[in-house]
């Protein structure tokens, strides 16, 4: 697939490496905290705060309440969390960010609560991915709405030299290619490799694509 990075094994971690809980740490209010998050009880995770859990507890996988209640799209829990301080960049042992997650997610509502919060837009993984390439990848079209909005320039150059726009098309994700367009994204713009946008969108015969980019003035080669 056009030999760039495959979305999803981003987010996946090396368990393995991770070390599991110490038996003494496995029942405290921390952990409890971490369980309630999973299962989207608010007012769980509200006593366990109000009972001194910290709201930046992690799992093996290093995850946080708040990054959990990013994954799930729990607008409640996740205001609910920031109120209590959880730290809105904290990644996980991947590098993945709240932000991040959401993005990935397709999760628009809990993306437009970080940044109100300040979530740091060019944050990356271990694998060098960001908010904005997660969404565009996945083609959440309103979450790319919002990191646009919130000030991530349409045309950043991102692992590779790859744009926005080519993660996209290169996904065959039309609506978020449509939105990109709209925003000033260059079609032109080519990667380390030469590659357009408008090329990646043809070699995986996303014909819909193809066609909006050529609309837009992209060269066909």
């Amino acid at each position: 697939m056009l030999g760039l990075p495959r979305l999803l094994p981003a987010l996946l971690l090396l368990l393995s490496a991770v070390p599991a809980l110490a038996p003494a740490q496995e029942r405290n209010v921390n952990y409890e905290l971490l369980a309630a998050s999973r299962k989207g009880s608010v007012s769980s995770v509200r006593d366990l705060l109000d009972r001194g859990a910290s709201a930046d507890s992690r799992d093996r996988n290093g995850d946080t309440p708040l990054n959990i209640a990013a994954r799930s799209g729990q607008i409640a829990l996740t205001k609910l969390l920031l109120e209590h301080g959880a730290a809105v960049d904290l990644a996980n042992l991947a590098g993945v960010t709240p932000l991040m997650t959401a993005s990935f997610n397709g999760q628009d509502a809990v993306v437009h609560q970080l940044l109100e919060r300040g979530a740091d837009l060019g944050r990356v993984d271990r694998v060098n991915k960001t908010a904005m390439v997660y969404a565009a990848g996945n083609g959440h079209t309103e979450c790319v709405r919002a990191l646009l909005d919130a000030g991530v320039n349409v045309n950043t150059r991102y692992r590779n030299d790859l744009t926005a726009l080519m993660w996209a098309a290169a996904y065959g994700q039309a609506a978020t290619v449509q939105l990109l367009l709209d925003r000033g994204a260059d079609a032109a713009a080519r990667d380390n490799r030469g590659k357009t946008a408008h090329l990646m969108a043809v070699e995986e015969r996303h014909a819909d694509v193809v066609e909006l980019l050529r609309a837009a003035g992209a060269s066909k080669r």
